[in-house]
């Protein structure tokens, strides 16, 4: 059975925001929201809104400029506006506790928010984040490679011709990817992509003061050991893994590695659904 039970708007920061959501409140278990990555409208993580939807209450959250949120040429798209919609997305949706899961420029996005001490802030999750920033190296994906994309996808088009930008995602993905794409605004991509190297993260970790869990994808180079060292020594409540089998699209590369590296940190075991949902299956 599924666990979607509607898609809303709100204001929140002087913009529209759309969200997904998924599951019921519990006792005892805070609720998520997952900010997805930079061209990854809401829709396209519905199928881990709907496994966080067993255990969670969780919303799925469209980014400014991505989805059925506000866009437009005068909208401002830097790292600060993005977490400022977060503070006041969770102010809006009157979210006394929660847990925030950011996959990477969604995970740059919760940092810098957290920076500030996000009140009712209980975790965060980073997961595979650009380490880039001034004096840096490199985010290793192209700005090229989410252009061209985009464009292929505004002038319409099929799977078979999305699979050229993600050879080994599957049918469905690729069909999602297709039919949501063209939905990322150009403009802020390009503004978040810069924002990967012109926009210093590190600097905020030290003033995080919520258990942080850091989730490494085991292929792309996003994150090196070395990275992980620093994170844990600017910010010593943080623990790690790595998801060894995965890319940095780590939960269409490895689904059920990606829920088992959350671990107990949410205060329930996601692998636990699996295990049932294949005993399920096996009956």
């Amino acid at each position: 059975m599924s666990t979607f039970r509607y898609g809303a708007n709100v204001q929140a920061n002087g913009v529209r925001l759309h969200y997904l959501l998924y599951g019921q409140a519990r006792a005892g278990r805070d609720p998520v929201i997952i900010l997805p990555g930079i061209t990854s409208p809401a829709i396209t993580w519905g199928f881990v809104g709907e496994r966080f939807g067993r255990q969670f209450e969780t919303y799925v959250l469209d980014i400014r400029g991505r989805g059925l949120s506000q866009s437009g040429p005068m909208l401002d798209y830097s790292l600060d506006a993005q977490a400022a919609d977060l503070a006041a997305l969770a102010a809006a949706l009157k979210l006394p506790r929660y847990t925030v899961v950011g996959h990477s420029m969604g995970a740059r996005i919760a940092v810098r928010a957290a920076r500030s001490g996000l009140p009712g802030l209980a975790g965060l999750v980073l997961v595979d984040p650009p380490v880039s920033g001034p004096g840096r190296r490199a985010y290793p994906a192209k700005l090229d490679w989410y252009v061209d994309s985009i464009r292929l996808a505004v002038a319409g088009c099929n799977a078979e011709k999305m699979r050229a930008f993600c050879p080994t995602w599957t049918e469905d993905q690729l069909r999602l990817r297709a039919e949501w794409l063209h939905t990322c605004d150009e403009r802020a991509v390009r503004e978040s992509f810069d924002g990967f190297h012109n926009d210093d993260i590190h600097s905020d970790l030290g003033r995080i003061n919520v258990p942080v869990r850091l989730i490494a994808a085991g292929r792309g180079d996003v994150i090196r050991d070395e990275d992980i060292a620093e994170i844990q020594r600017l910010l010593p409540s943080a623990s790690a893994t790595r998801v060894v089998d995965a890319g940095h699209m780590i939960p269409w590369d490895d689904e059920a590695g990606f829920y088992a590296a959350f671990e107990e940190f949410l205060g329930a075991r996601l692998d636990a659904a699996i295990s049932k949902e294949k005993q399920h299956v096996g009956q």
